[in-house]
């Protein structure tokens, strides 16, 4: 009797001890998904910042090196690789040592990461394209005092984990670099009539030379000049300008944003 008495104890105990169970692998399961690395908040990291959130257009962030290294679409592509790189990895760091660093001296503890990141890239272009670290190297030290990756190492990387942090670096570095490189291919063509000018992969697009592949000499190309306008500063401003009122003109909501 004692033994049949204890049974049906024994078989509830089992059914909760198995709910018990199945209901902590669900909620590890649901947590794991929550911490995947590449759940829809990854992906919005990367997304927002080359439309929503556009360093340059959105934030208005980063825009006197968008006026100066633009003029060639190599520069500019140099130049947004720079800023990615820099962006990801002082984001990384940073956020891997964030609960090591004093709250009053932050500040120069990014500058400092942000510094050797920048003397590591500047060396390595010195290594691998010389001609264009000559062209570029002010500029390159400038990511020093960029806004766009102070920024975002205290709103962002300061308050978040690394994965977090360093993607959020790379979608800015992106969101930057896609206005640059965009800003570089109309001023190049436009203004020089070339295409990726100073790289191995140059195309002569239109000039006054059979080296082009449209040669403005020929009787229906003679009216054609390259547009010395868009080879100066100001061109990119402009343009800048004109990327601004087309995206807002695209998403109203925007127009408040800034």
């Amino acid at each position: 009797m004692q033994t049949t008495a204890l049974y049906p104890a024994f078989l509830i105990s089992n059914t909760l001890h198995l709910t018990s169970h199945t209901m902590a692998e669900l909620k590890e399961s649901v947590k794991q998904e929550q911490e995947s690395w590449w759940s829809k908040k990854e992906k919005k990291l990367i997304i927002d910042p080359l439309l929503d959130n556009n360093p340059i257009t959105v934030q208005v962030l980063g825009v006197c090196s968008a006026l100066a290294v633009t003029t060639l679409t190599f520069k500019a592509l140099i130049m947004a690789i720079s800023v990615t790189l820099v962006a990801a990895f002082s984001n990384l760091f940073t956020s891997l040592l964030r609960n090591y660093i004093p709250f009053q001296v932050r500040m120069i503890a990014q500058l400092v990461i942000i510094a050797f990141l920048v003397t590591v890239v500047e060396l390595t272009l010195k290594a691998v394209q010389y001609p264009m670290w000559k062209e570029l190297s002010v500029f390159i030290g400038l990511i020093i005092t960029n806004c766009i990756i102070m920024g975002r190492l205290e709103a962002y990387a300061m308050a978040n984990k690394p994965w977090k942090s360093f993607l959020d670096g790379i979608g800015n570095g992106l969101g930057y670099g896609a206005i640059l490189v965009a800003l570089g291919i109309v001023r190049e063509i436009f203004g020089k009539g070339t295409l990726l000018a100073g790289s191995p992969f140059e195309l002569k697009i239109i000039g006054p030379s059979a080296d082009f592949l449209l040669n403005s000499q020929n009787a229906w190309l003679s009216w054609y000049a390259p547009n010395n306008l868009m080879v100066l500063p100001a061109s990119a401003l402009f343009l800048i300008g004109i990327i601004i009122w087309i995206q807002r003109s695209m998403q109203p909501k925007l127009i408040d944003v800034s």
